[in-house]
């Protein structure tokens, strides 16, 4: 099967929303557009919410975007190595594919893995991103049992920028970006480009019998490069046209007793209207398509396997105030997804439609949707959540939410091969969760915090070779944020603990740890600015049998800049600081101690 795919985007950006995103980072009231599909602030808000802006990632001069994420509350991070590896990623302890990811508002991911390749999508195309836990089916459909993260790509400020960056690191890596935006007039442009290459190391620990199942004793390269355009202009003061494209290649190499090369290519292109008609009504449309091209190659005596996944996306989204502090959303989604490949997949494309209504106070929100596909037949989920206002600053909320997931290609239709039965099952069901949650956020003049508690019940999960409706799960978890500033000081706290649980066997979800720990303290003096971080996860296990242990770990990263001129900044990181060995995935190696410094003008 595919271990690289492509994700499938399609912007779609009512004017509320690039509104929202031009917010300056630093403000408590911070505008979201994720949890409701509508611009509401963060304590507004009835669902726990993770903002990273442009200013937070130009703090934190990592290279990935699985990097930037391990640490988030909610989010834990399985990786087969370093730069460019498979990588898994959880929410809230659900599996790596009940994740909804978006790009600029419409739904990406492979139809044959049911997940993205978060390790090839470019910090640098980034402006924005807005992290919901929590199910969120009732608004975007098939895998949001976990939540939602959602990606904002660069955009015109409200002023033109030339920027460009030049960065070396350990390994022998380097970076290039570089970019620029104005907004002439009505337009609005940003064109933006990215080149990242790296020798990396050997990923997989050798063993003929687990693992990577070989031995292959060499560095595992990987580059990357991509160019992203956005385009935009006002057409009448009610009326706005939008267009992006983004298309990322580069080469991985891994470890595999079979191909152990993969040539990538994800393309993708969207067009999207906002009109508003009056203060009651407001509407936008958008469409688009995504291409994903994987070749993996290698092994002279192996033929080579593609895999080419295309998918067309329409939405439609009408938002009405229908009284004093109350809006209802309506709209339809249609998702078409193809597949072509060197293997044979005896369904090779379906259709799905979603239709969904939201209705909203400050502090109830009630959501509805149903979704008809080819394959799997009709799908109910709905939402409710209602907040107490505990004071001006501080809320009290409780939800209750179902979301499903729909069978991957692969999990239906995925054929046998060297005298293998088949994996792939047509008879599977979709997996179904209920969640409630209970929570409370609060911001004050100089912090803002969150705690909550919460507990996800899934059925029908699949599992088991070949592909089957076998297993069942709950999730139990609290988790808590602190944020604080003072003058020139800024601290923040973020733990998770979490009970992952197969409900049949009493076992431990593999891969998910019970308790993580993010703590960071950053002092600016005049030009310069330093941050020390400490991240801890406990042990884990790395098969579902819990007999496979993965040990915890404490990382020690160090964050670093300098400012010597009105354009020009020197960034510098040292993650890993004390070079600890750990993994992720057994016997697959993680980064050891590592340096990445890099030149900036703006």
């Amino acid at each position: 099967m595919n271990t690289s795919v492509f994700y499938c985007a399609v912007p779609v950006m009512i004017t509320s929303w690039s509104t929202a995103i031009a917010a300056p980072s630093d403000t408590l009231q911070e505008i979201v557009i994720t949890a409701s599909r509508t611009a509401q602030s963060i304590n507004e808000s009835l669902a726990a919410v993770t903002v990273i802006t442009r200013e937070d990632l130009a703090q934190v001069p990592t290279l990935t975007l699985p990097q930037l994420l391990k640490a988030r509350t909610g989010l834990e991070i399985a990786s087969n190595g370093g730069l460019g590896q498979a990588t898994s990623v959880f929410l809230r302890g659900t599996e790596a594919d009940h994740i909804v990811v978006l790009i600029d508002g419409i739904k990406i991911g492979s139809a044959t893995l049911g997940t993205v390749p978060f390790h090839d999508i470019p910090l640098s195309q980034i402006e924005r991103i807005e992290i919901v836990r929590g199910p969120r089916s009732s608004l975007y459909g098939s895998e949001a049992i976990g939540g939602v993260i959602q990606i904002f790509t660069r955009q015109a400020g409200a002023q033109s920028q030339t920027e460009a960056s030049v960065g070396v690191g350990t390994e022998r890596t380097y970076q290039l970006t570089a970019g620029t935006s104005g907004r002439p007039g009505k337009t609005w442009y940003s064109l933006n480009a990215d080149y990242l290459s790296s020798d990396g190391f050997n990923n997989c620990q050798g063993n003929l019998n687990a693992g990577c199942f070989t031995v292959e004793p060499d560095n595992d390269s990987y580059d990357n490069t991509s160019f992203g355009v956005r385009l935009g202009h006002q057409l009448t003061p009610q009326w706005t046209l939008t267009g992006q494209a983004l298309r990322v290649d580069g080469t991985s190499q891994y470890d595999s007793p079979g191909n152990n090369n993969l040539d990538f290519m994800q393309q993708l292109w969207g067009v999207q209207t906002a009109y508003f008609a009056n203060e009651s009504w407001n509407m936008n449309l958008s469409l688009g398509e995504s291409r994903d091209e994987e070749d993996n190659f290698g092994r002279s005596e192996l033929p080579q396997e593609t895999y080419q996944t295309k998918r067309t996306v329409l939405s439609w989204q009408n938002n009405f105030t229908v009284g004093l502090d109350q809006q209802l959303s309506v709209g339809y989604d249609y998702q078409q997804d193809k597949v072509d490949s060197s293997v044979n997949y005896i369904v090779t494309a379906r259709d799905n439609h979603g239709y969904f209504a939201q209705y909203q106070t400050q502090t109830l929100t009630m959501g509805l949707r149903q979704d008809e596909n080819e394959q799997f037949g009709r799908h109910i989920t709905y939402n409710l959540a209602a907040g107490y206002p505990v004071s001006t600053m501080t809320r009290l909320y409780l939800s209750y939410g179902t979301a499903f997931k729909a069978p991957t290609f692969n999990e239906l239709y995925y054929p046998g091969f060297g005298g293998f039965p088949a994996f792939g099952n047509p008879q599977l069901q979709p997996e179904e969760s209920q969640s409630w949650e209970l929570g409370i956020k609060g911001t004050q003049a100089e912090y803002s915090w969150s705690w909550s508690v919460y507990r996800t019940d899934i059925d029908n999960l699949i599992g088991g070779y070949p592909a089957a409706n076998i297993n069942q799960a709950t999730i139990t978890g609290s988790e808590g944020n602190v944020q604080w500033q003072r003058g020139s000081w800024e601290f923040y706290a973020q733990v998770s603990w979490l009970k992952p649980e197969d409900k049949l066997t009493g076992h431990l979800l593999p891969r998910r740890a019970k308790t993580s720990l993010n703590l960071g303290l950053a002092e600016t003096l005049g030009a310069a600015r330093l941050e020390l971080n400490w991240f801890y996860q406990s042990h884990r296990y790395d098969d579902v049998a819990n007999t496979q242990i993965l040990d915890g770990y404490h990382l020690f990263n160090l964050n670093g800049e300098y400012r010597f001129g009105p354009h020009w900044k020197l960034v510098g990181r040292l993650e890993n600081m004390l070079d600890e060995e750990y993994q992720t995935v057994k016997f697959y190696n993680m980064p050891g101690r590592s340096l990445l410094v890099s030149l900036h003008y703006q």
